[in-house]
């Protein structure tokens, strides 16, 4: 009985988690006191197998925001950030253009070496159904038929957009969304702040005192329970939680000037069906775990 009101309470939660942190769209220099201004490229491609717009197909959307200049700092170090977190590690020494461009021909070319395989999978079943029913009149509709068009496609959904820039920091999240061969659609974020007097990507080491770990736990379990509307982790269970009480911190969270957003991918913490989950910690109750006179500690102050 308990199984079953935990099952029933993971939808209901589906339904009723907070709203995913969501942040402002980019202009030119988008809340700027840094000195930065970006640009942006767009591209939407779809290919088809074959070039048959019957068959099955991939698609790719990208639209990529990215500094483009920068009065203070080396904007092409700033750019290899924004790449990197974007396309991955193996783009950083092309320009935003070539990174664009690269991405999307990878993607494919992924997508149609796995449909070569894919097909191959597909030719044989069919094989296999005309040997046992060759007179049938579903032939030519069969569930390979059917499969392999649901199988066949991809889709991927790559955006950026900066969330804070100002006060030498700057914080962009990235978000990933797509479906291989008619799976479970995937839905990720990336967070990323950077310490603009350094050029580096913030990290809790950078931040808090040494010995955080505990203390920030715990914050973040309060947070959830408040968050959710329970008094207890066994109360975030019988929403589709797990492992609530050893929760880490996982670098991927957001800085601005009303404090720090953590951001749990679906399946960190949470049965899969629940969406990301978006912790918020106010710079009050952050302020005994800052290190001092840090980019940080000095945006908290303010």
């Amino acid at each position: 009985m308990k199984k079953q009101k935990k099952l029933y309470a993971i939808f209901i939660c589906i339904g009723t988690i907070s709203s995913f942190f969501s942040c402002k769209n980019v202009n030119n220099t988008f809340g700027n006191n840094n000195g930065i201004e970006f640009d942006s490229l767009a591209v939407t491609k779809k290919s088809h197998l074959n070039n048959d717009t019957t068959q099955p197909f991939c698609e790719i959307s990208i639209d990529f925001v990215y500094p483009k200049t920068a009065a203070k700092l080396d904007v092409k170090q700033l750019q290899q950030l924004f790449i990197e977190n974007m396309f991955g590690h193996s783009y950083i020494h092309f320009s935003p253009q070539e990174a664009v461009d690269r991405y999307v021909a990878n993607f494919i070319k992924n997508y149609l070496n796995d449909a070569k395989t894919f097909n191959k999978n597909v030719s044989d079943m069919k094989l296999i159904e005309n040997l046992i029913s060759p007179d049938s009149d579903t032939r030519g509709n069969t569930f390979s038929d059917t499969l392999s068009y649901a199988f066949y496609s991809y889709s991927e959904t790559l955006t950026d957009t900066i969330c804070y820039n100002k006060n030498h920091i700057l914080s962009f999240q990235v978000r990933q969304t797509g479906n291989k061969g008619g799976g479970t659609p995937l839905e990720s974020y990336k967070n990323c702040a950077i310490n603009l007097k350094t050029g580096k990507i913030l990290t809790e080491n950078d931040i808090f005192k040494s010995g955080y770990e505990k203390q920030l736990r715990l914050l973040l379990i309060a947070s959830l329970i408040d968050q959710n509307g329970v008094r207890t982790i066994d109360d975030l269970e019988d929403l589709g939680y797990f492992d609530v009480e050893e929760i880490v911190p996982n670098r991927n969270f957001l800085v601005d000037d009303a404090g720090i957003t953590y951001i749990f991918n679906r399946g960190e913490y949470t049965a899969y069906p629940l969406n990301a989950q978006v912790v918020f910690l106010s710079y009050d109750a952050l302020r005994p775990l800052l290190k001092e006179n840090t980019v940080v500690s000095k945006l908290a102050a303010r």
